[in-house]
């Protein structure tokens, strides 16, 4: 996909993941939320923007990245299971849900505090990352598309 190729979306969402598994799963065109669950991915439409948040680089680190880092369109219906087994330690295996997302390729990775976002405007924007995913104006999602494709 190329910047081009994008209609500006009626609705788009920031979905939080590490930088890592974010690269992963654009690399297979597909989203995966809150650890595999499948409520946050039933809220998402064929046509929705859809950028990962990254606030790490790898899961598990304490290093900062805070960046914007993939950026694409639902390209599905439904949310579906996987068919791979994704282990959770002591929580046991499970299949996660996962949404098809077009990705745009090799994006640019932006620094949340060098953009000036209807999302990063509003007070205590931060707290409504830790849900995992979070409406986006698609305002917004323009402006990200433009920086990260450009």
């Amino acid at each position: 996909m190329t910047d081009t190729d994008i209609d500006l979306p009626e609705r788009a969402w920031l979905g939080v993941v590490s930088a890592e598994h974010a690269t992963y799963g654009a690399a297979h065109g597909w989203i995966q939320l809150n650890h595999g669950k499948r409520t946050n991915l039933g809220r998402l439409r064929r046509g929705d923007g859809f950028v990962f948040y990254s606030p790490v680089d790898m899961f598990g680190s304490t290093t900062p990245l805070r960046a914007i880092t993939q950026l694409g369109v639902v390209v599905d219906d439904e949310p579906y299971q996987a068919d791979e087994m994704m282990n959770m330690g002591q929580k046991g295996t499970f299949r996660p849900w996962r949404r098809n997302v077009d990705f745009v390729p090799e994006p640019h990775r932006v620094p949340v505090r060098d953009l000036d976002l209807d999302l990063t405007r509003a007070k205590n924007w931060g707290y409504s990352l830790r849900f995992g995913l979070t409406p986006l104006t698609p305002a917004d999602f323009g402006m990200l598309r433009e920086v990260m494709t450009g």
